[in-house]
């Protein structure tokens, strides 16, 4: 079976631009960013869903997706924030990732819907 995109990134057959990497995990910017700062954060080994995932993984995701959103604030003065992960036949690489990315007032980034909820 032919290695998913994110594992050669993670051998380093493909390169990207690394901003994160420690024992378990890798950050790199997305190629196709929502907005400029978009990243994405993956478990070194290959990984589909969360469910998949150590709880040691599943752990360091999250932290440094705080360490992430901290330096996103620091760096672009966004007005808020969106942290996605997509599972199962909506994975489009079949390799967990998180996305994280900086949000800004009229971005363009949105949720669609098939109808409209009534909350009440």
């Amino acid at each position: 079976m032919e290695e998913c995109i994110f594992c050669k990134i993670v051998k380093g057959d493909i390169k990207a631009n690394i901003i994160y990497e420690d024992d378990l995990i890798i950050g790199f910017l997305d190629i196709e960013p929502i907005n400029e700062g978009h990243l994405l954060l993956i478990p070194k080994k290959h990984r589909l869903d969360l469910d998949e995932l150590s709880e040691e993984e599943t752990i360091r995701i999250m932290e440094v997706s705080k360490l992430m959103v901290k330096r996103l604030k620091s760096e672009f003065k966004p007005d808020g924030y969106s942290i996605m992960q997509n599972g199962g036949e909506f994975n489009d690489i079949g390799h967990y990732h998180m996305h994280v990315f900086p949000r800004y007032k009229n971005d363009g980034f949105g949720w669609t819907y098939k109808e409209e909820l009534d909350c009440k």
